[in-house]
């Protein structure tokens, strides 16, 4: 009878044990279901730490564990999976499972996968992006000096890069574009940017700057910056410091050479000879010193200067002007150039111009005003006159003694019918010549 009730208690204990584990896994299941895993995409620059983090809202004690793109685990809550000393735990709990990698590589970058073991299990994807840092940038292309008229091609390289980085040049403080190419390498990338022109004494002494731009920079870029020198011939030009020499003064003469290499030194000659007074005459550098001038010294002076490439020479045709000169200066340290005042040239051109067109346009006027008078004139006389002498008459404002003058100019033409024109010259009645031109005037006009 014991024995039947101990038994009768032994399977009631069993029976609830079942019921009870049912009833927790059925409640499991149904929490499960509410609980998401919640993960994000994290960006870092090759070589720092990334920081990946998992959570869940609503956790019923359910393990959270990190696996990386080769699905290999990292972390099963805060047991460490993988022997990997760069991966450390950060904080582990049922809520959140954060994980650190150091030193993060290019092949670090994926996408992991944070996984919440429910029935079924729930997972939440991260993409690890890494950034490529590029290596500073190289320019060659330069090592040599180049020649004034050579073609010239200069190269800025960069490598490391992921993404692609971009490449500028610069002409001193002025951008210039180049050519860019794009080679991959592995992961990351090899990027070139060429410069082609052909150089003259201008680029001689100009930087050239190459300028990698990339979003693992940050605010600043990487550059490199190289001078290229350029050899050219020489180019002479001669100063002077008296605009009007005198006799007495101290006069200098500047041999201004420009070259690469710097032609040095200088020669001076006069009229195609040596200078002929060493004493007063004085080299100094590229400078001729005249310490007293006199009438002796006139002539041509000529600066030569040579380099490697070429020579180039100046010239200066000196005058020394009487003593006292009006306006001459002397001042040893001014330095003026000689040559015409083109300005004043032009001031005198500008103001002939300008009193030709004024004549003319004052002749124009003058030529249309008498020309409207006489017509306006005879249209006024010819209103109430009965023929063409009348009208002209009338226009002279003479309408009321038109008769008398018309007997007038017709008794002068009968005075003189006769006259031959050969024969004018030799009249001897100034009067008589007179009243026939005027004759000749009116029949003319009648005419008309």
């Amino acid at each position: 009878m014991i024995s039947s009730q101990h038994l009768l208690i032994v399977l009631y204990t069993a029976c609830g044990s079942v019921v009870e584990g049912e009833a927790a896994t059925k409640s499991r299941v149904k929490g499960g279901q509410d609980q998401v895993p919640i993960a994000q995409n994290v960006t870092v620059v090759e070589g720092s730490t990334a920081n990946m983090t998992c959570r869940v809202e609503h956790n019923d004690n359910t393990s959270l564990q990190w696996s990386n793109p080769a699905q290999q685990t990292l972390f099963f809550g805060d047991k460490k999976a993988l022997r990997d000393n760069r991966i450390k735990l950060v904080r582990a709990s049922w809520k959140e499972l954060t994980i650190s990698i150091s030193e993060v590589a290019l092949s670090d970058e994926g996408q992991y996968t944070c996984s919440l073991f429910t029935m079924p299990v729930k997972t939440a994807k991260a993409f690890l992006t890494v950034l490529g840092v590029p290596d500073k940038p190289e320019i060659t292309g330069v090592a040599e000096p180049a020649t004034e008229g050579d073609q010239v091609t200069l190269t800025c390289l960069t490598s490391g890069s992921k993404p692609a980085a971009e490449i500028r040049w610069f002409r001193n403080d002025k951008e210039v574009e180049g050519i860019r190419e794009v080679n991959a390498m592995g992961r990351s990338f090899m990027v070139r940017s060429t410069l082609q022109f052909q150089v003259d004494r201008s680029d001689d002494g100009v930087a050239y700057t190459c300028t990698v731009d990339h979003v693992s920079l940050s605010t600043v870029p990487q550059q490199v910056t190289e001078v290229l020198q350029v050899h050219y011939a020489p180019h002479v030009e001669i100063m002077h410091s008296l605009l009007f020499p005198q006799e007495g003064q101290y006069f200098k003469l500047e041999c201004v050479s420009k070259g690469n290499p710097l032609p040095e030194p200088v020669t001076w000659t006069k009229d195609g000879g040596d200078l002929p007074d060493e004493e007063r005459m004085i080299v100094e550098g590229t400078e001729l010193i005249i310490t007293t001038l006199n009438k002796t010294d006139n002539g041509t002076y000529r600066c030569n200067a040579q380099n490697f490439l070429g020579m180039d020479y100046g010239e200066y045709k000196l005058y020394v002007y009487a003593k006292d000169l009006p306006g001459a200066t002397t001042d040893p340290n001014v330095i003026a150039q000689h040559g015409p005042d083109h300005g004043l040239i032009g001031g005198v051109v500008a103001v002939v111009v300008f009193i030709t067109l004024c004549f003319i346009i004052v002749l124009g006027r003058y030529l249309a005003r008498h020309k409207g008078t006489y017509l306006t004139n005879e249209a006024k006389g010819a209103e109430d006159a009965p023929d063409a002498d009348t009208a002209i008459i009338n226009a002279e404002g003479n309408h009321a003694h038109a008769e008398e003058k018309k007997e007038y100019y017709q008794e002068a033409a009968r005075n003189v019918v006769h006259l031959k024109s050969e024969n004018l010259g030799f009249a001897n009645n100034y009067t008589l010549r007179e009243e026939y031109v005027s004759c000749i005037h009116v029949l003319d006009v009648h005419h008309i």
